[in-house]
């Protein structure tokens, strides 16, 4: 951990001095005149339910107000963001986000009125306004999409509701999960830990190691399940009435609509995951050899195997990253430059830090991007990946707040591009004993989000038919974990976790926020396979041009869209079996590796 102190901290002080700046309190005091005057624009004009007719007027009016206040919040968000997700005892920066979270409330009631207003729209109303008004045009996608919600919307007031008890309901459970579970850690071997850095110790060498700082991880997770459980059917259990109460089949539908994808592209993906497990099984147990064992134990999901010839500092993986980002084009790597240059990255693990990696808009087209270091060439991995979200943030940067909000499926697609250059490049130069440490590393990433991702998505159903009768106990979420993982990891694994669904903030935000990572991963797999062929017949700069313009319209289009125009069927089963014999031929090279 002493480490952290050496590694790089986000800037923040290109926006504001501080939380107590006055030019920040300005800019608070300007965003809640700015949502006033939305409301006043709504009522003003009539934009409900039944209200005043859509005009090419009437629409810009809204569309432009709406997007004008987004992109405020936006920049005020990820500011005070960038202080609580690093320290949740920042009193001032708790202050702050409960001040922001209480001048934005209107803004999700304004939004379903929006939607409302939109839904009557018949395709002849649709093609008049799109004839009549560029600004219309330029957000069809997103009056589309507001037409098929305004089917799945309860009673005006009804949403006014629920979008304002929000923030003391299910956003109040996930807000204490996230400032909970950060102060959270367990005596490993006579010194208190943070759980981040317990988990950290699940990649070392050493098998004691990793399985005591299992126990005290497990302890301390079996200590907090109260408080756990409590958040997890808070969320569940609102976001279950809710989908029930504004009409969908099942939890899984309003997910389906988020993500920009139609239930035969989830099934198609899933059935090809399920048919995979096979193959990932003999990873598990190709690894489980390698460690002398017959079957693996949690512990040992992250246990090194190989050597690596390279000792992965932070300098030395970011300067990786940029040279192989510049085999694929000057300008990936001059973003990759500029973002280590400008300070956009908060590197080291810390206590009060939350965990895990994310990457967020900042400004304009920069952004910031938070990691947990450590020295191997996953955390390498996870640099490239987060700066991949980081280029999509950047060729999308022209685009107004509305026409960026990108469905997680395709949110994922330049950060698996991004990691996948590196990871190939890593495996390329590497001999011996270091190309198994590259293969592991490859494998490890895959099995999370293809493997255990499917456990999450299992867990997660059962979870929401359960949750519909009544609330669950700690036991019970143990009991329905571990059987999803039974599930998805098979007989490969002689010890499960039971609190996975308490370690994984994910569970706590978007329903089924888990399964767009799988769909990320293959999709991005398969694109990367388009640029070698183009790079083959040298066509580089095409595919460049192609690649860019799709992450600069994640916004405005739905995936399969956007899937076509690479000559891609999200339906077609072989698209996705053909993603994942790129990661059947890894296993097969793995097994040899290992012998």
């Amino acid at each position: 951990m002493s480490q952290s102190t050496d590694l790089p901290r986000w800037r923040t002080d290109d926006l504001y001095a501080g939380l107590d700046d006055a030019h920040f309190a300005e800019a608070l005091d300007l965003a809640r005149r700015e949502v006033g005057d939305l409301e006043q624009l709504f009522d003003r004009t009539d934009i409900r339910q039944g209200g005043s007719e859509v005009t090419a007027e009437s629409l810009a009016h809204a569309l432009e107000a709406f997007n004008s206040v987004l992109e405020r919040l936006g920049q005020l968000r990820a500011y005070v963001y960038a202080f609580t997700t690093t320290d949740s005892r920042n009193a001032t920066a708790q202050q702050r986000q409960g001040e922001l979270t209480t001048l934005a409330l209107p803004l999700s009631p304004l939004r379903s009125r929006l939607t409302a207003w939109l839904g009557p729209l018949e395709e002849g109303d649709l093609q008049g306004l799109l004839g009549t008004s560029e600004l219309a045009r330029d957000h069809e996608h997103f009056l589309r999409r507001s037409v098929k919600y305004a089917r799945h919307q309860m009673s005006p007031g009804e949403e006014d509701l629920a979008a304002r008890l929000r923030p003391s309901g299910a956003g109040g459970w996930a807000k204490l999960h996230g400032n909970f579970t950060s102060q959270l850690g367990g005596e490993y071997r006579g010194t208190w830990l943070p759980v981040t850095a317990l988990r950290a110790l699940a990649t070392e060498a050493d098998e004691s190691v990793r399985k005591d700082a299992f126990d005290a991880e497990i302890a301390a997770w079996q200590g907090s399940e109260t408080v756990t459980a409590a958040c997890l059917n808070g969320v569940k259990g609102e976001d279950g009435l809710l989908a029930r109460r504004r009409g969908f089949a099942d939890p899984v539908e309003p997910s389906l609509l988020a993500n920009s994808i139609d239930r035969a592209t989830l099934e198609a993906m899933q059935g090809a995951v399920v048919r995979s497990l096979p193959d990932f099984r003999r990873y598990f147990l190709a690894k489980a050899r390698a460690l002398g064992k017959d079957r693996l134990d949690w512990w040992d999901l992250f246990a090194p195997l190989g050597e690596s010839a390279t000792e992965w500092t932070y300098a030395a993986g970011r300067q990786f990253v940029e040279e192989q980002f510049r085999s694929y084009s000057d300008k990936l790597a001059d973003f990759a430059a500029r973002a280590f240059r400008e300070e956009w990255v908060d590197a080291g693990p810390r206590d009060g830090k939350r965990g895990g990696a994310f990457c967020m808009s900042w400004q304009g087209d920069a952004s910031r991007i938070l990691m947990n270091h450590s020295p191997s060439l996953d955390s390498v991995s996870t640099l490239a990946h987060e700066l991949g979200h980081g280029y999509h943030n950047l060729v999308k940067a022209g685009r107004t707040p509305l026409q960026k909000e990108t469905p997680m499926t395709l949110a994922e697609t330049a950060s698996i591009f991004c990691e996948t250059i590196v990871q190939n490049a890593a495996l390329e130069r590497a001999q011996g004993a270091e190309r198994l440490y590259v293969l592991e590393t490859q494998l490890l990433g895959h099995a999370q989000v293809v493997v255990d991702i499917h456990s999450r998505f299992l867990f997660e159903a059962s979870v929401f038919e359960k949750r519909a009768e009544r609330d669950l106990t700690p036991h019970e979420f143990c009991e329905l974990m571990t059987g999803a993982q039974r599930e998805t990891y098979g007989d490969a694994l002689a010890t499960l976790h039971p609190y996975m669904w308490a370690v994984k903030p994910h569970y706590y935000g978007s329903t089924f926020y888990n399964y767009p990572y799988t769909f990320g991963l293959l999709f991005g797999l398969g694109l990367y396979a388009q640029y070698e062929q183009a790079r083959a017949a040298g066509r580089a700069e095409e595919f460049h041009r192609r690649y860019d313009e799709l992450l600069a319209g994640t916004g405005l289009a739905d995936a399969q869209t956007l899937a076509r125009g690479f000559g891609i069927d999200l339906h077609a089963p072989d698209f996705w079996e053909g993603s994942l014999d790129v990661i059947r031929r890894q296993i097969g090279a793995y097994e040899a590796a290992v012998g």
